[in-house]
């Protein structure tokens, strides 16, 4: 780089700074640890981003698809994206959103986008049990879950009474009993149209999820609004933020109070609240409804800095650290105080607070090391700044100590961050992604919208180093890295899988061995059509309806090697599947238009791949 270049980069870092100060009002201008993981390897290996050819990446990285809807898997630390797993999101590629089983999951007038934020796993005693994957949808107050182990969405559960599900993140101890998610935005109730101007009808809710069924265990109420959210290691609390305590409908309203807060939700007491009776249930729903407002003893309200946003948990168990966004500190809750506050030991919420650290202009996430440092996200500086957690509370104390280890430039206004295994009890702090809101002059330009910008960032050793751009669609948002050995998929589908269970039972009511029968069963103007695949042929080569039939189509692919999918595309009709080895798939859809339609494999699958077609003829009525 030359000068030129050089001065050029430096203006454009004071320009979005000096801009990013003058949309925020009130900023000021900043100045028990566990072990590495079993798996962490030498830190000169660390430092190897380069992934080669035949070989594996390290860890799973688990990103949202922002306004996408899906969610993506990453090889970390080669950031090369390995599969698009369509959650509430139509996928014209495998069918999702077409075939039968699939609509079983999404519902009935399933919308047709999504906005995914936050994924994150399955616990047992705070370290990942490789089960699940869990995400948000903003955009239609809906969670889903991800099975791990064939990396396919099997549940979606729509949140009763509240809107836009934002925070979110699972039970950590001593399993995932519970999903937590905050419902970000008020609204009035009942939201029937008669309360919409009195604001005070108006409040949104905490959300406990039954994590296996899926089904809604708890609704707490809360004063304010709930931002995001995270669980300790005990699984005795979840803790939310709130940005708009003033109960504000717009912006100028949602600046008012000099401090907003983050709120602790006590869940043994919930859970017995519950079992006494002590809850109501709103509307329709059959949900508990608790009161988890001021003066509640399910709830501690913790002062904070204005505006705060993400809240992060540290790996040792002990602290959780609210992200000040238009303040240039971060807030220090220590666990151990919370337990006091409830125990009737402290009188004063702030007396939990251990530390508040200067850091910078606008903190919004935290991510740890597993070795007592922290590296929080600073959207106006464009950086990363790692600072360590004794000496910050240290300071706190008084003591003249310096917790800033380093600050290091970031391309541009980095939203979260993630180490790995950041989450867990074995954080190994190894690597960190940076996930980047803006791109703008690190990539090819591709027209007006631009893609985020991904950073990989080598933290093994005393300096954090940039080692990889990644550019990423449709703003990821989030993520999470996981270490390959906690996730296992499977190579090939089992014939009794429950994700095609209820494709199976019909067929069985039919007759049909799905494994050996090819046959048409008509029933007035239903038709179903039961045939196999196997490298490179269909069962059948012709099929004939007639015009106005209702037909479904489900096929089993009989092939054993783990890479032979097969597809189903019917031409002129809008209708494709994936159909992968020993796996069934259905699709139903009306046949209104007469004529000849080819139908083919469109998963390449064998050297007579383009021979693997068949004709779907469709007489006039």
């Amino acid at each position: 780089m030359n000068d030129k270049e050089d001065k050029a980069k430096i203006s454009r870092r004071q320009f979005l700074a000096t801009t990013g100060i003058a949309g925020v009002a009130g900023a000021g201008v900043a100045s028990g640890l566990t072990p590495y993981s079993v798996w962490a390897k030498s830190k000169s290996d660390a430092m190897k981003a380069n992934v080669e050819p035949g070989e594996l990446d390290e860890y799973y990285g688990i990103w949202s698809g922002g306004q996408s809807g899906e969610i993506r898997i990453l090889g970390v630390p080669s950031m090369r994206e390995l599969m698009r797993i369509p959650v509430f999101n139509y996928d014209g590629a495998t069918g999702y959103g077409l075939t039968n089983e699939s609509k079983r999951i999404l519902g009935p007038d399933a919308p047709l986008n999504g906005d995914t934020h936050h994924p994150h796993l399955s616990y047992k005693d705070g370290r990942i049990d490789g089960k699940y994957i869990y995400v948000n949808d903003k955009a239609n107050t809906r969670v889903a879950r991800i099975r791990c182990d064939i990396m396919k969405t099997d549940k979606i559960l729509s949140v009763p009474n509240v809107q836009a599900i934002h925070g979110m993140r699972p039970q950590k101890a001593p399993y995932t009993k519970y999903l937590y998610a905050n419902a970000e935005f008020r609204m009035p109730h009942p939201n029937d149209g008669r309360n919409m101007d009195d604001n005070k009808q108006y409040f949104t809710m905490f959300n406990g999820i039954d994590a296996e069924k899926m089904e809604m265990a708890f609704q707490v109420i809360v004063d304010g609004n709930l931002d995001n959210t995270d669980a300790d290691y005990s699984g005795k609390y979840a803790v939310s933020t709130c940005y708009n305590s003033e109960d504000g409908f717009v912006l100028a309203d949602t600046m008012r109070n000099e401090r907003d807060w983050a709120v602790i939700f006590n869940i043994p007491r919930i859970e017995a609240a519950i079992k006494a009776g002590k809850f109501k249930t709103l509307g329709d729903s059959k949900v508990p409804v608790l009161n988890g407002r001021h003066g509640s003893d399910l709830t501690l309200y913790v002062p904070v800095p204005k505006s705060p946003h993400g809240i992060n948990v540290s790996p040792d168990g002990k602290y959780v650290v609210a992200n000040g966004k238009l303040s240039p500190t971060c807030t220090v809750i220590s666990w151990a105080k919370v337990d006091e506050w409830f125990a009737g030991k402290l009188k004063d919420p702030r007396d939990v607070v251990v530390a508040e650290p200067e850091l910078g202009l606008g903190p919004l996430h935290t991510a740890y090391d597993g070795r007592g440092n922290a590296y929080t996200t600073l959207f106006i500086d464009s950086q990363i700044v790692k600072w360590n957690l004794a000496d910050a509370i240290r300071a706190y104390k008084g003591e003249k100590v310096n917790y800033i280890r380093q600050k290091l430039d970031v391309q541009y206004q980095p939203g979260h961050d993630h180490t790995s295994m950041g989450e867990t009890k074995d954080a190994d702090g190894k690597w960190l992604v940076a996930l980047c809101k803006f791109s703008k002059d690190r990539f090819l330009g591709c027209g007006p919208l631009h893609p985020e910008n991904d950073q990989l960032i080598d933290i093994s050793g005393d300096e954090m180093k940039l080692v990889h751009d990644g550019p990423n669609f449709a703003e990821p948002h989030d993520c999470e890295l996981i270490h390959r050995n906690l996730i296992k998929t499977k190579k090939i589908w089992t014939r009794d899988d429950p994700y095609f269970a209820e494709t199976v039972a019909i067929a069985k009511k039919d007759g049909i061995n799905l494994e050996t029968d090819n046959k048409i069963i008509r029933n007035g103007k239903k038709v179903r059509v039961y045939m196999t695949s196997v490298a490179p042929n269909f069962g059948m080569t012709e099929i004939r309806v007639k015009q106005g039939d209702e037909v479904t189509i489900t096929i089993t692919n009989l092939d054993q090697i783990e890479d032979v999918t097969h597809g189903f595309t019917l031409i002129n009709h809008g209708i494709a599947m994936e159909i992968s080895p020993q796996e069934t798939s259905s699709v139903t859809f009306m046949a209104n238009k007469p004529g000849v339609f080819w139908y083919y494999c469109q998963w390449f699958c064998h050297a007579l791949h383009m021979e693997m077609r068949g004709r779907f003829m469709v007489e006039p009525a």
